[in-house]
């Protein structure tokens, strides 16, 4: 797959449920032809990178709940020269201590570029590249303890910021990104997961969190899009409740490999579902 990209068009952040692994499925499985493309949860961003690289996408809406997301992606595309230069003068190292100041600063500042640059600090040197926050909407996620994170170069984020000048960002709710949405577009949907068991629920993601009342409401709002012509894919967990949410749909099982658990023995491959509406229109 990575022969098929630009050397420049790859996310910026290292995206915890990131879709790179699964890119090789999900290419083979979108529409061969399609009008605008939707993604409402659009986190690292790697199918949008990788239908931009193949000329698949005229224009896109993507979105986010998570205001600092939301941020990132409006950052680069309207002021990717300032962000590049805040990154050069960010001055923070890889230890421990710099990262606390960081996340301190993350969790004052209100600029939004100085946020995006300390944000992707905070990725790619954050343990597991998670986005994480509190009962306070404080960033809290550890250090990582790294080698040799790397930071995305000024051409990769250049090249990003090309691609999104094609896309509407908004930071708004799934069911108001994609009601624009008709006949012949196509919405990529990437929620927060059905957790596999009840301990393994992980809300942090955002403030409100993602609960089994928003995974009822995506599967409405699925069915909603297919009632009116839309192509429509999905990628979540393989578990009974999302199965029967999505029943009399394409459901594909693929193993896919988690990195969020703090055990490392415990990231071996899980089953994921890749859904879509195609031939039930």
């Amino acid at each position: 797959m990575e022969s098929l990209l630009n050397e420049y068009y790859k996310p910026v952040l290292k995206w915890a449920g990131g879709k790179r692994q699964l890119l090789p499925v999900l290419l083979k499985n979108i529409p061969d032809k399609f009008n605008t493309y939707y993604e409402p949860f659009i986190g690292g961003a790697a199918l949008l990178i990788s239908l931009y690289s193949l000329n698949r996408i005229k224009d896109a809406i993507i979105s986010d709940t998570n205001t600092d997301l939301y941020n990132l992606y409006k950052t680069i595309r309207e002021n990717p020269q300032q962000l590049i230069d805040e990154l050069d003068n960010l001055g923070f190292r890889n230890n421990k201590e710099d990262y606390y100041k960081a996340r301190e600063l993350f969790n004052s500042s209100s600029n939004p570029v100085e946020r995006t640059a300390i944000l992707i600090y905070l990725n790619r040197h954050g343990y597991n590249g998670l986005y994480r926050v509190n009962s306070h909407n404080e960033f809290n996620v550890p250090f990582g303890k790294y080698t040799n994170p790397g930071m995305p170069s000024p051409e990769n984020i250049m090249a990003l910021s090309r691609i999104l000048q094609s896309c509407t960002v908004m930071n708004a709710d799934f069911g108001i990104a994609v009601k624009n949405a008709s006949k012949g577009d196509f919405v990529y949907f990437d929620p927060p997961y059905m957790p596999l068991s009840r301990t393994s629920y992980f809300t942090g993601y955002t403030h409100s969190g993602f609960n089994e009342r928003d995974q009822e409401r995506l599967s409405e709002t699925f069915r909603e899009l297919s009632k009116k012509g839309v192509y429509v894919m999905e990628s979540n967990s393989s578990t009974e409740f999302i199965k029967e949410l999505y029943k009399g749909f394409n459901l594909v099982e693929v193993d896919a490999r988690r990195n969020i658990n703090s055990v490392g023995t415990k990231r071996d491959p899980v089953k994921e579902l890749i859904i879509t509406n195609y031939g039930v229109l």
